[in-house]
């Protein structure tokens, strides 16, 4: 069957994210009154897998070795059958 996965991957608290800060100056100097940004990764994948237990095992197995840094990183996904 084929799945599609959501994953979204973000800084852990308390590590710096240059991106969002230089966004967030941004647009103070548009002047919006933003007091933060914070930059998140979010990939769309489509695969075969036997099940959704099958695809969800896969999907955190990317996640642990390749879509996040376990050090500086969270992840969250969700996964669903794909339409075909």
């Amino acid at each position: 069957m084929r799945y599609i996965a959501r994953v979204e991957v973000k800084l852990k608290p308390g590590h710096s994210d240059p991106e969002g800060e230089t966004t967030r100056d941004a647009l103070r100097e548009l002047k919006y009154l933003v007091e933060s940004v914070r930059v998140s990764k979010v990939y769309e994948i489509v695969f075969e897998a036997e099940s959704i237990e099958d695809a969800r095992a896969r999907v955190e197995e990317m996640c642990r070795r390749l879509l996040s840094n376990p050090v500086k990183d969270d992840y969250k996904y969700h996964v669903e059958e794909a339409l075909k």
